[in-house]
């Protein structure tokens, strides 16, 4: 397999460091170098052509996303003059201006691979994307006539004028603006217009009547443009611009413990589309007049506007048609059967033997599904648990758990109602739900419920017997395909019993009375016991002895976490880190960090998995968790870190790490600049941990 090219274009600085405290990269500018290293995906001639414009894709979705809930905070502080947290000595106006240098280059890099790169191969694939001015005469006739059939009614156009009530821009909608001259008077001052682009409501890729041999594709947009003089009869169009504005996703909800916090939340979904401007994106080819006129009409400030290419809302490459050209996709890696669980005929049976581990998307999710659907048919059943934090909109195990209710099993769903953009989903669910006869519990104030665990309580033998599924991920069969995480299955009391525990207490709002000794749990001693296997670390490479911590997640940016680790590496602790996404902490730094590694791995599935593993003496701690490093998965969130027993699946677990770490194709060095260099190793051997993963655990259901 070719390795991916290791040329990049030169980002401009994107080390902030805080002069404070300890040191660390601010927490937007490690998230951004994160999305870069999405961006590189796109731009590797080893990735499949269809995936570099799924990459695209992602790149733009999660910059919108950004844009809507961290930029807006950003903006808010700058807004109302007020300063960050001291000891990060970082000011409001010097992190958006950071935020937005970075951007504006990611954009103008994020056109240059897809001018450059993607379009051209696209065209040696028979595919081309046609602008309006290349139209043949067939093409002008089927644009004319979709503009007509299909358009009309949507694109509102709207002339501005100054000093008048401004039009609306609908939240993450598309438009144009259109630059006008008068026919009756051509010397007159130029007037100005907005257009509906309506992807809202149509395709945003439309397939062209094509000469053989060949595939043509227009924009919306650009039907949009060559359409837009109709709109405005006795008017020359000079030119045309696109335009965007994302608004303030944050839902504002007080979180006291008074008034209907149900209600609170929906009042806030509607007010959402309607928030103030996070982010106003336009043609990097607009006139500044042009610019400085919007800025005007839609009360924009310079910290609020971004110019990006000729196109934008590029998450809709999402739906870019491959017309059946699988060989531009990645090829298949069908989910492996998890034999165990899905072909035995006593499943509750088989977890009472022994734990199992599954690894998803490798391995299928269909035991998850068997789980609820065998608890709902299974008369000896009684109860039913779960915590709802997403789930899919069409979801097996949702109807599983309808099921259990109608057939006369308790069934109990706590639902976070306050998981970012899926709120109207889960409140949804909830519903349909109660209607179901389930005994629904809803987000506590102040606190978001992320542990991903399950349980079900059965009778055996005249005596209940309590089974467990606790996963890093959340109950989405959908994400089950496409993110990486790991579940297990157990019926081993120390654990089960536990699990009980938390729903008990996110149904009563009663602490336990007995301390958990085997979980980590969020609100009770999750932080305490990562301090205090940390420390151990420390004490025993004080002592001259063998010291050493593995971290996999997703983010880390606590501080007094990040405080310890830089301790442990200062006392000789070897601590390697594998982390998607933000990472504040510096490793390599002299003085502080030097024994501390952190590479990213970026490819086909998202690295979702939280893994840690403390050496301990020898006695290994393995634990697998819901929670990140950050103060809001550690302080102000209801987690689970849960223990690894069994040692077979302690000894596959480390063989899985093991390949990570190793990765010379996909994983890149988190570094002191924040490069995004891609990790070089001595070896020969291209190791794609991804892959690797995969035919690792093949060759494991083949000894099954």
């Amino acid at each position: 397999m070719a390795t991916p090219s290791r040329t990049r274009v030169p980002t401009p600085p994107q080390k902030v460091l805080t002069t404070a405290v300890i040191p660390m990269f601010q927490r937007d500018i490690s998230w951004l170098a994160f999305n870069y290293r999405v961006l590189q995906e796109a731009k590797d001639p080893s990735v499949p052509l269809f995936e570099r414009i799924k990459f695209l894709a992602i790149y733009s979705s999660n910059l919108d996303e950004f844009f809507r809930v961290r930029m807006s905070n950003h903006r808010n502080l700058l807004r109302v003059g007020k300063k960050t947290k001291k000891e990060l000595h970082i000011s409001p106006k010097q992190t958006v201006q950071a935020i937005q240098n970075i951007v504006n280059h990611q954009q103008e890099e994020f056109s240059q691979i897809f001018e450059k790169q993607i379009i051209p191969g696209l065209r040696k694939n028979g595919i081309y994307l046609v602008r309006r001015l290349d139209l043949n005469a067939e093409q002008r006739d089927f644009v004319e006539n979709y503009f007509k059939d299909h358009m009309l009614p949507y694109v509102q156009p709207v002339l501005l004028v100054k000093n008048k009530i401004r039009p609306f821009l609908n939240n993450a909608s598309l438009y144009l603006t259109v630059l006008l001259q008068p026919k009756e008077a051509p010397s007159a001052p130029h007037e100005y217009a907005i257009v509906k682009i309506p992807s809202d409501h149509l395709p945003r890729f439309i397939e062209l009547p094509s000469p053989p041999g060949r595939r043509d594709l227009i924009l919306l947009d650009d039907i949009v443009r060559h359409s837009v003089s109709w709109m405005f009869p006795g008017y020359e169009i000079l030119d045309t611009f696109s335009i965007k504005l994302s608004r303030d996703a944050a839902l504002y909800i007080d979180d006291e413990y008074s008034g209907d916090l149900i209600q609170k939340i929906k009042t806030s979904l509607v007010k959402r589309q309607v928030g103030p401007a996070s982010r106003f994106v336009y043609d990097r080819e607009m006139p500044p007049s042009l610019l400085a006129l919007l800025k005007e009409v839609f009360d924009l400030e310079k910290h609020d506007t971004l110019r990006e290419g000729r196109y934008h809302n590029n998450f809709d490459f999402f739906r870019f048609p491959d017309f059946g050209l699988t060989h531009l996709k990645n090829p298949p890696m069908p989910a492996l059967s998890y034999i165990p669980l899905e072909r035995t005929a006593d499943f509750f049976g088989e977890i009472a033997g022994g734990d199992h581990l599954l690894h998803v998307p490798y391995q299928s999710y269909e035991s998850v599904v068997r789980f609820f659907e065998q608890a709902a048919r299974d008369p000896m059943v009684t109860h039913v648990k779960i915590i709802q934090y997403r789930v899919a909109r069409k979801s097996r195990i949702m109807q599983a758990l309808m099921d259990a209710a109608k057939s006369g099993k308790q069934v109990s769903v706590f639902i976070e109602v306050k998981a970012r953009f899926d709120e109207e989903a889960n409140l949804e669910w909830g519903e349909q739900l109660e209607k179901a006869g389930v005994s629904v519990h809803y987000s506590f104030p102040g606190v978001k419920v992320h542990a991903k665990i399950a349980l079900v309580r059965r009778l055996e033998g005249g005596a209940p017997k309590l089974y467990s599924y606790l996963s890093t991920g959340n109950f989405h069969e959908d994400t089950a395909k496409v993110y990486s995480d790991f579940g297990l299955f157990t019926a081993d009391e120390r654990i089960v019993g536990e699990v009980t525990r938390i729903f008990s207490y996110l149904e009563t709002v009663k602490r336990p009375a007995h301390a958990f000794e085997h979980l980590l749990v969020g609100q009770f001693n999750l932080r305490p016991a990562l301090e205090a296997l940390i420390d151990f670390e420390i004490a025993a490479a004080t002592a001259g002895k063998k010291a050493e911590i593995i971290l996999k997640m997703n983010s880390i940016e606590d501080i007094p976490m990040m405080e310890r680790l830089y301790k442990a590496s200062q006392a000789g602790v070897s601590i390697k880190l594998i982390i998607r996404g933000i990472c504040c902490l510096v490793p390599g730094l002299k003085g502080w960090s030097e024994n501390i590694e952190a590479t990213s791995i970026v490819d086909r599935y998202l690295e979702h998995a939280r893994v840690f593993i403390f050496h301990h003496g020898g006695a290994e701690k393995i634990y697998l968790s819901s929670a990140d490093w950050m103060v809001r998965n550690l302080t102000y969130r209801v987690e689970t870190a849960f223990p690894i027993y069994d040692e077979r699946l302690r000894k596959q677990l480390k063989d899985l790490i093991a390949i990570q770490l190793n990765d010379n194709v996909k994983s890149r060095v988190i570094d002191l600049d924040q490069s995004n260099a891609y990790r070089k190793d001595d070896s020969d051997l291209a190791i794609r941990s991804q892959l690797e993963t995969y035919y690792y655990l093949k060759r494991k259901a083949d000894e099954i």
